[in-house]
C-alpha cells in the first residue's frame, strides 16, 4: 500500500492552539534572535496551516533534511555556537519550525508543546524579571489548554477547557510552592549568561578615552540599589568607587589590575564615623564592585581590596549579588607611597609630544603657583572661571585630544575634565590616576532605598600629596556644580540638566517609574533573592532548629506527601461515581434466581427463549420480565416500568422454573 504523504484535515481544530503555544513561547525570545529566524518560524507556521487547511502534501523529507541542516549552520554562524542560551533558544525555535513541516498525527503535536514548555521556560536562563511569573503561567495556560484541545471531543467549549486548565494548575500550585521553599538553596548558580553591551551608553568600562564619544546616551538602567543602615550621605558625598585607572598613553587611560593587596587597608587611615549600607548590585558581566568612598568592610565572597584601594572579586559578576558593606567618607591612604610606585605609575606621561601644549601650561602654571597644593587650586579655578562648558553632546577632538580639549572645544563631561586635570597634574610632579564609578544616588520616596544608575556614572580624579596621601579632586564640580551636588537625576528637572542635554521626563511618568522600581526591588529582595541565607532565615522563623540540606530535604518530603493526600481526599471527595443502574441490578437477580449463565452477546429475549426451552412453566414469567427489562433500562424513563421489574424479579421464583 502506498504510503500517505498528505493531510486528512483531521488537525484543523487542534493544529491552531498549538500554533497559539508555540508563538507565545518564542515571544521572550524575539529581541534576542537573527531575523531569519523569527521570518522562518512564521513561514513555516502559516504554510503548514494552509497544508492542512487545503489537505496538501507535506514537503518531502529530502527537503526537511536539507531545511535542517541549513538552519544548524545558520544557528552556528549567527552565534559562532551551539551552546548557551541563546544558540539553544535558537536551536530550538528552528526545531519548532521544522517539525511543523512534518505533523501529521496528534503525537507530533505533542512533541511541539513540549518544545513549547522548554522555550517557556529558557526565557527564565537570562533574567527572572517581574513579569516572568505571570508569563510563566499564562505559557503554561496555553500549552494545557492546547493539550487538552487535542484529546477531549470537539463538543466541549473552550471556556471549560480553559477551567479545566487552570483547575490542574491550581492543583499544582501548592506543590510547586513547598518545592520553592524547602528545596535547598545553592550559592552558586547552574550557569551564567554574558550579557552583550556594545552601545554608546552612559556606563562603565575598563578603559576611558576621551573624544572618541561624540554624543552620550544617558541609561536609565539601575546600575545597584542601596539601603543604608541610618540617615544617607549628602549627594556630593556619594561617590561610589569602581576602577582605578593609572596609565596613559596620550589618548586612553587603562590600568586596573585584578590583583589583591593584603596590605591595602592597613595604607587606609579613617576618620569620623562609619557609614553601614547594603548593596543589591546587578549582573555586570565585570569583576570590580562597587562601595561608597572609601570601603572598609565588606561580606561579599571571594572579593579582595587592590592596591589600589578599589573592590574586585574573583569571578565576574554574572548574576545579581547583594552584599553589606561599611565605608568612611573621611580618611587617608597611602600617605607613605613609595617614591618609585609614584614615578613609575602615577607620573608617567608618553613622550612621543602628545599633548604639548597641555604640558607646558602645566609647568607654567606649577612655576607661578609655587605649591602643588596653589597648583591645585589654580587648575580648578581656570575650569570654573574661563570659559569650559559641561555637555553630554562634546564635539569629536581627534589627535592630541587634551590639547584639543583645553584650548579649542572646552566642551565635554566628566571623562574630559577628570583626564585633562589628571595629564596637567603628572606634568606638574603631581601623582595623579582616574578613578570610574558612580557618583551621586536617588532616594526612592515609595521604598526607602537609593537607586544608582548608569546614567549617574562619573570619573573624578585623585593625587597625591606628601603627608596627606591620596585626595579626591572632581573637576567637573568647577564646572558644573550642579551635577555633584545634586546628581544627575535631579539634575534633568533644572536648566542645568536641559543646557547639558538632558530631557526631563513628564512628573507622572516619574513617579510611575519609581513605583514600579520600587515594586521590582521588593521582586528581587524577597523572590529572586531567596538564596542560601534567606532560607536559612525563613526556616529558622518556621522553627526549624539549626537548618541543614537534610532537615529542609525531609522536611520538603513530608509537606510533599501531607500535599498530595490532601489534594487526593480532595478530588475523592469531588468525584461523583455514576448512579447504579437499578434495572441492571434487578435483572442480575433474577439470573441468579434462574442458575442459569446468560452468554456472551446473548439478548434478554434469546436468553428468555433458552429458559422456555429448559422449562415451560417458566416461560411466560421469563418473557414478563425480558419486556420489563427493556422497557425500564432503555425506553422512556417511566417509575412504573421499574417497580413493574422489581414486582416481577420479587415474585418470580426458583422452583417455578425448575
Amino acid at each position: 500500500m502506498k504510503k500517505r504523504n498528505g493531510t486528512d484535515g483531521s488537525l484543523l481544530a487542534s493544529l491552531p492552539w498549538t500554533l497559539a503555544a508555540l508563538t507565545f513561547a518564542l515571544l521572550p525570545h524575539l529581541q534576542y534572535l537573527p531575523a531569519w529566524i523569527i521570518v522562518s518560524f512564521l513561514a513555516c507556521a502559516g504554510g503548514r496551516w494552509l497544508i492542512e487547511r487545503q489537505r496538501r502534501r507535506l514537503p518531502p523529507a529530502w527537503l526537511r533534511v536539507t531545511l535542517a541542516l541549513s538552519g544548524f549552520i545558520g544557528v552556528f554562524a549567527s552565534y559562532e555556537s551551539v551552546s548557551g542560551v541563546g544558540p539553544g533558544s535558537a536551536l530550538l525555535a528552528v526545531m519548532a519550525a521544522l517539525k511543523l513541516l512534518e505533523t501529521r498525527q496528534r503525537r507530533d503535536q505533542f512533541v511541539l508543546l513540549f518544545i513549547s514548555i522548554f522555550l517557556v521556560m529558557a526565557s527564565l536562563l537570562r533574567e527572572q524579571y517581574l513579569w516572568s511569573l505571570p508569563f510563566l503561567i499564562a505559557g503554561t495556560m496555553l500549552t494545557i489548554t492546547a493539550w487538552l484541545r487535542m484529546s477531549i471531543s470537539t463538543d466541549v467549549s473552550i471556556r471549560d477547557t480553559f477551567r479545566t486548565g487552570g483547575r490542574l494548575i491550581l492543583y499544582a500550585a501548592p506543590l510547586t510552592l513547598a518545592m520553592w521553599i524547602f528545596f535547598p538553596r545553592i550559592a552558586a548558580p547552574f550557569w551564567s549568561v554574558p550579557i552583550d553591551s556594545g552601545s554608546a551608553s552612559s556606563g562603565l568600562n575598563d578603559r576611558m578615552s576621551p573624544g572618541d564619544i561624540s554624543s552620550l546616551s544617558l541609561s536609565e538602567a539601575v546600575a545597584f540599589r542601596v539601603s543604608f543602615r541610618g540617615t544617607a550621605p549628602e549627594p556630593r558625598r556619594r561617590y561610589w568607587r569602581g576602577l582605578v585607572l593609572h596609565r596613559f598613553n596620550g589618548r586612553t587611560w587603562t590600568g586596573n589590575e585584578v590583583t589583591p593587596d593584603l596590605r591595602a587597608l592597613e595604607s587606609i587611615q579613617v576618620r569620623g564615623d562609619p557609614v553601614g549600607y547594603e548593596v543589591t548590585l546587578e549582573p555586570t558581566q565585570q569583576q570590580w564592585i562597587f562601595a561608597l568612598d572609601i570601603p572598609y568592610q565588606w561580606s561579599l565572597e571571594k572579593t579582595f581590596m587592590g592596591p589600589q584601594h578599589q573592590l574586585m572579586r574573583a569571578q565576574p559578576v554574572d548574576r545579581r549579588v547583594e552584599y553589606d558593606a561599611v565605608s568612611y567618607l573621611d580618611y587617608r591612604a597611602n600617605v607613605d607611597l613609595p617614591r618609585t610606585a609614584r614615578t613609575w605609575w602615577y607620573l608617567d606621561l608618553p613622550d612621543d609630544g602628545s599633548n604639548g601644549r597641555t604640558l607646558e601650561l602645566a609647568k607654567r602654571m606649577r612655576e607661578v603657583a609655587g605649591s602643588d597644593r596653589a597648583f591645585i587650586d589654580d587648575v580648578l579655578a581656570m575650569f570654573r572661571e574661563e570659559e569650559f562648558f559641561y555637555t553630554l553632546e562634546p564635539p569629536a577632538l581627534g589627535d592630541n585630544p587634551v590639547d584639543r580639549f583645553l584650548f579649542d572645544t572646552r566642551q565635554g563631561f566628566c571623562e574630559h575634565y577628570a583626564s585633562a586635570f589628571g595629564v596637567m597634574m603628572r606634568a606638574a610632579g603631581v601623582p595623579s590616576r582616574i578613578v570610574l564609578g558612580y557618583q551621586g544616588g536617588e532616594m526612592n520616596p515609595v521604598s526607602d532605598y537609593m537607586i544608582v544608575r548608569q546614567s549617574d556614572a562619573h570619573a573624578w580624579t585623585e593625587v597625591w600629596l606628601p603627608e596627606e596621601g591620596w585626595l579626591r579632586i572632581d573637576p567637573t564640580a568647577a564646572v558644573a556644580p550642579e551635577r555633584i551636588d545634586a546628581g544627575m537625576s535631579s539634575a534633568r528637572f533644572g536648566e542645568a540638566g536641559a543646557s547639558w542635554g538632558l530631557r526631563a521626563p513628564a512628573q507622572w511618568l516619574y513617579r510611575l517609574g519609581l513605583t514600579w522600581d520600587a515594586v521590582n526591588a521588593k521582586w528581587n529582595g524577597w523572590i529572586l533573592g531567596y538564596g542560601p541565607e534567606n532560607q536559612t532565615r525563613f526556616m529558622e522563623w518556621l522553627g526549624m532548629d539549626q537548618p541543614s540540606w537534610r532537615k529542609m530535604v525531609l522536611a520538603l518530603l513530608a509537606t510533599v506527601l501531607a500535599l498530595i493526600g490532601g489534594l487526593s481526599f480532595l478530588l475523592m471527595r469531588r468525584y461523583r461515581p455514576p448512579r447504579k443502574d437499578e434495572a441492571a441490578r434487578l435483572y442480575r437477580q433474577f439470573v441468579r434466581k434462574v442458575a442459569i449463565r446468560p452468554r456472551d452477546g446473548e439478548t434478554p429475549r434469546e436468553y428468555a427463549a433458552r429458559i422456555a426451552a429448559r422449562n415451560a412453566a417458566s416461560a411466560r414469567d421469563a418473557d414478563a420480565i425480558a419486556d420489563r427489562y427493556l422497557a425500564a433500562r432503555y425506553g422512556p424513563p417511566d417509575a412504573g416500568s421499574l417497580e413493574a421489574l422489581r414486582h416481577a424479579v420479587r415474585d418470580f421464583r426458583a422452583t417455578r422454573a425448575w
